[in-house]
């Protein structure tokens, strides 16, 4: 076991001083890992990986809430729809009908986060403006998503100005959107970035929640 329970008591006090929702992201640590955190009173796991949320979600306890963190492609959502808590990153009109589609057959509203495209990287995946205002005027006709809130992930850099201007970008965007969010919702809108490499940064340009994995659990195994 390599949980980190010291960083963990250390980031959970700073997130009750800031109000910051932390997202334990547990994706390819074993489920002994998780329950380690679990005892601790962490309930909010983050995985990318959609058959490996789906077997942890049936072998551990059933009050975690489980985000779906990863890039989700639309002929998985099926599988995730009976139980996921929150889907992080939604980067098309596509994929929010299909799991307002999916969510429909589960008698269940699924809340969602769309994801902004903010940084300079082929890599990453997002919506650009146009894109997030051809979402909020379909939004209305989806009764089984809610839009709960804005995310997105800064390039991956040292450059702490890069990081904050990206970061600030987003805020803005929130603000812009913010009211629509809360009146779809009816709950505070959620502004998610920052990881364990610039969540302090994310933080104080206003996110209210953060994806940690290595800090907690240390670096991932990829080997199967």
């Amino acid at each position: 076991m390599s949980v980190n329970t010291v960083a963990y008591k250390e980031i959970i006090d700073q997130f009750l001083l800031t109000d910051t929702t932390l997202v334990a992201v547990s994706k390819t640590k074993p489920n002994e890992d998780i329950l380690a955190l679990y005892e601790l009173g962490q309930r909010d796991f983050g995985e990318n990986y959609v058959q490996e949320l789906v077997d942890k979600a049936g072998a551990l306890p059933k009050d975690i809430r489980w985000h779906f963190i990863g890039h989700l492609q639309s002929n998985k959502v099926k599988y995730i729809a009976p139980f996921v808590h929150l889907i992080h990153g939604v980067d098309s009109l596509k994929l929010l009908r299909e799991i307002n589609k999916q969510a429909a057959k589960c008698n269940r509203v699924i809340p969602c986060l769309l994801q902004i495209y903010i940084a300079k990287e082929e890599s990453k995946f997002g919506l650009d403006e146009s894109e997030l205002l051809e979402i909020i005027e379909a939004a209305p006709s989806l009764n089984n998503i809610s839009v709960h809130g804005l995310m997105g992930m800064a390039s991956f850099t040292e450059d702490k100005q890069v990081i904050q201007k990206e970061f600030n970008y987003l805020q803005i965007l929130f603000q812009q959107h913010k009211t629509w969010i809360e009146a779809k919702s009816g709950t505070s809108a959620v502004l998610s970035m920052g990881m364990s490499g610039d969540y302090t940064i994310a933080i104080e340009q206003g996110s209210t929640m953060v994806r940690i994995g290595s800090l907690l659990f240390g670096a991932r195994n990829y080997a199967k």
